[in-house]
């Protein structure tokens, strides 16, 4: 990589804004967010009424937007965000029958990742996978 390369990837200083997805039921999926994931509705900066936006702890967003377009889901492509009390989150999503799994598949348990960070997957009313994991930074 040349130098000029290197003072670029440092000058642009880039944070995460937002993830955009396609919902096919936005109650359903806002409900989701709102409820199981516990994120906070916030105003749609003036867009129609099927996008609704959340936003995570460090103001990382997540937008809805209420699509009739089909979109292959794959454990491999998801969102992965990070809980203080795993343990906890995952009795509620028990208490809420929310199914949860591992990497491999394995239904309601943990695994690590080479790392030692803990995570599981679950996904949202329109199947897309969610990881979740106890990474402290």
């Amino acid at each position: 990589m040349s130098t000029q390369d290197l003072n670029a990837q440092s000058n642009f200083n880039f944070k995460k804004d937002h993830d955009a997805i396609q919902v096919a039921d936005l109650k359903a999926s806002a409900d989701f967010y709102n409820k199981i994931l516990g994120l906070k509705e916030i105003p749609n900066g003036g867009l129609p009424d099927h996008i609704r936006w959340f936003e995570l702890a460090d103001k990382v967003q997540v937008h809805l937007i209420e699509s009739e377009e089909e979109i292959e889901k794959k454990k491999g492509v998801h969102m992965a965000i990070n809980t203080d009390n795993l343990q906890a989150f995952m009795e509620h999503l028990e208490t809420n029958n929310i199914h949860f799994e591992n990497w491999q598949g394995e239904a309601g348990t943990t695994n690590s990742r080479p790392d030692g960070i803990k995570q599981i997957y679950l996904q949202d009313p329109d199947g897309y996978w969610i990881e979740v994991n106890d990474n402290k930074f």
